[in-house]
Parts: C-alpha cells; sequence; structure tokens
C-alpha cells in the first residue's frame, strides 16, 4: 500500500503552472531545486521559523507524552507538517485571522504561544479564549465545519473594508464534506479574500487519499469554483511560505479579472497517529511512513539553514533548552489551573434548559454537602 512521494518540481512561477505541478525550492536533502522562488527572507526570520517547527516537534512530543500519563486529553498529533504549519503562517500580516481545524497547532505557537491554550486540550472550554488574542479563531473539532464560517468571516471583512486576508486549514478528508464545495462556491461567486490551506497528510484517519476523491489532485477541484488551486511541497517551510505569500498578495490586492480566494494543497504525511485514539498500524506499513520520513521538513530545513551558515550545534543546542523552559513553563502554569465544575454547563445551549438548571443545582449541592474532592473521589 505504499504510495509514491511526489517528485520536486522546476522553478517555474508560483502561478504559471498546472495543479499537479508542485511547487518545491528545497530537495529532500535541504539543496536549493528552485532559485527564482526562493524567498528573501533575513536571518533573524529564517531561524525563527527553525526555531518555531522544532518548537511544534517538542511540543508534539510533550503533550503526547501527557495524555499518556493521563494529564490531557485526546490530542491530535503535528509531526512531519510543521514545515507547512510555521511556512504559511510567517507569510501572513499580522492582522490577518487564521481558521484552523485541530492539527495545526503550529499555527498558535508561532504566534505568541499563550500557555492556555493547553487548557482546551486537558479540558477546560476557556482555553480557547486566548486565541482570538493571536488571530486564530477558537477551535472547533468537525470536519470541514468551520469552512463556511471562515469564508463568511472573511466576506464580512471584505464588505468592512477590511485589509486583512483570512486562511483557514483543513484537512484533505474535508474535502468530501458538503461544507467544503458550500465555502468553495460561496467564496468563488463573491470573490472572498480567503485562502483555502488544504493540508493532504495522505490519510483522512484511516482512509487513504486515492479512497477520498478521483481527482487528480485537490487542489484541481478549486477551478471548479473559480479560483485557482496549487500545489507545493507541504514539507518544504520555504516552498510553503513563497505560495503562501504570494496567494495571500493575490487576496489582499487582486488584480483585474483575477480572483480573491485560492486552494493551496499542501502535500505531506502525518508521521504519527491521527489522535492518540488512533492506531496507526492498522492501516498502513511502516514502509510508507519511512519514506515519507527521509524528507523531514525539519532535518531539510537545518541542513538549509547550515549550508547558508545561520546554524551550528551550540546554537542549536541553545534554541532546544528555550524549548524546553517555555514548553515547562506552560505545563506547569495549566497544570495549576483550577477549573469551575460549573463550566460543563456554560456552553451546551445559548438558554439553559430546565433539564441543565436542574443538573447545576444538584453538582452545586453535592459540592457544597462533600466537598470537590470527596465528590471527585465518589465519582
Amino acid at each position: 500500500m505504499t504510495r509514491d512521494v511526489p517528485d520536486q518540481a522546476g522553478g517555474v512561477g508560483v502561478f504559471d503552472r498546472a495543479p499537479d505541478d508542485q511547487v518545491s525550492v528545497l530537495d529532500a536533502d535541504g539543496t536549493v531545486v528552485a532559485p527564482a522562488l526562493e524567498p528573501d527572507l533575513d536571518e533573524e526570520t529564517l531561524v525563527s521559523m527553525y526555531r518555531d517547527m522544532r518548537l511544534c516537534r517538542r511540543f508534539d512530543e510533550r503533550m503526547i507524552s501527557l495524555q499518556r500519563q493521563g494529564r490531557l486529553g485526546t490530542y491530535a498529533s503535528l509531526a512531519g507538517q510543521e514545515g507547512s504549519q510555521i511556512g504559511s503562517t510567517y507569510a501572513l500580516a499580522d492582522d490577518d485571522t487564521i481558521s484552523y481545524q485541530y492539527r495545526e497547532h503550529g499555527a498558535v505557537l508561532s504566534r505568541g504561544f499563550p500557555w492556555e491554550y493547553l487548557l482546551y486540550w486537558m479540558g477546560h472550554e476557556v482555553g480557547n479564549a486566548a486565541l482570538p488574542d493571536v488571530g486564530v479563531f477558537p477551535l472547533n473539532i468537525s470536519i470541514g465545519g468551520h469552512l463556511p464560517h471562515a469564508v463568511g468571516y472573511a466576506w464580512a471583512a471584505k464588505l468592512n473594508g477590511d485589509d486583512g486576508v483570512t486562511l483557514v486549514h483543513f484537512g484533505e478528508g474535508s474535502t468530501s464534506e458538503g461544507d467544503f464545495h458550500e465555502a468553495a462556491n460561496f467564496a468563488g461567486v463573491y470573490d472572498v479574500p480567503i485562502v483555502f490551506f488544504c493540508n493532504n497528510n495522505q490519510w483522512a484517519i484511516s482512509t487513504p487519499r486515492e479512497k477520498q476523491t478521483a481527482s487528480a489532485t485537490f487542489a484541481g477541484k478549486a477551478r471548479a469554483y473559480g479560483f485557482d488551486g496549487i500545489q507545493v511541497d507541504g514539507m518544504d517551510p520555504l516552498a510553503t511560505y513563497v505560495v503562501t505569500e504570494a496567494v495571500r498578495e493575490r487576496a489582499a490586492n487582486p488584480a483585474d479579472g483575477e480572483a480573491r480566494p485560492t486552494m493551496v494543497e499542501a502535500v505531506q504525511y502525518r508521521f504519527g497517529a491521527h489522535t492518540t485514539a488512533d492506531d496507526p498500524t492498522v492501516y498502513r506499513n511502516e514502509a510508507e511512513v519511512n519514506q515519507w520520513k527521509e524528507r523531514d521538513p525539519i532535518a531539510r530545513f537545518e541542513a538549509y539553514l547550515r549550508e547558508r551558515g545561520l546554524l551550528e550545534d551550540e546554537r542549536i543546542d541553545a534554541i532546544e533548552s528555550a524549548i524546553d523552559e517555555t514548553l515547562a513553563d506552560a505545563v506547569d502554569r495549566a497544570e495549576a489551573y483550577e477549573g469551575d465544575p460549573d463550566d460543563m454547563f456554560e456552553y451546551t445551549y445559548a438558554e439553559p434548559t430546565e433539564r441543565l438548571l436542574e443538573g447545576r443545582a444538584h453538582l452545586r449541592e453535592l459540592r457544597e454537602t462533600h466537598g470537590d474532592e470527596a465528590f471527585l473521589e465518589d465519582g
């Protein structure tokens, strides 16, 4: 069941290609293969991108460890997708808005990493509250359900005369949902300033890419709705950056006759399980995983930066130490948070039902009578 890893593309312009002509800047070894597309980024930005990619990987490892220890709820791993998440986020303007599905933790980490984000994964809805402060939509774990909302938000921004662009992340499995098609059709008809960012990690839980669609690419689906689709090597942060930068500019400042939306298909691979509740060994083999790991986005980018003289072992060690301190502090603060059991009743309905109010009153009575600790021990 092993599928071929896509070949690298040449140095043709971002928009001057078919949906199946994949944009790449770096090869698997970190060598520049498309000099014309290499973004002109300064040393500070390049090293910062690398640091955030390492933070993503370390965050992923730490969250999975916490989940296995019963200190975190079900978690969706991002390993293998750091290049697309960091590359796309860095290409946006500060006032652009990001809507994501549930795996794109890099969008949060690279925009300041509010420690409260961990609270959501620990079961506290309040963990969502910090995300709008960094220009990220509150997390809503669904398959494609957020796409029409993101389009509506972007359209409202356009009507209000705002300059910002909305980028919405989703997995390729979402293209099998009606929400995707409705959102894409609306965006195309009304020239909405949005970037549809499809993270094609080859697996929609246990369903392989070839069973998701008969289309040659997911990027090609955009053509049906009147706008362009571009396929990019999602494990190449420079390629992802330059493509996102180009489509973001088109959305913000469209030329005459050009539709504002664009769909980007980031071709990549999910190294780990769909979530910590999933066992990928049931539906895929190790040979396929190892084949894609040869294109590890962090190793590729590190090789590129070393070749340019921007990274050496000592600097990497310092980055790792700083990341460990950041994560340790975030975990300590999140685990020290004391939630209010009343919160369980706050987000079920817009207006609480009589039965919900009765349940809340009963819980309050038990807590007052027995105390929180005794109540929890009693179940």
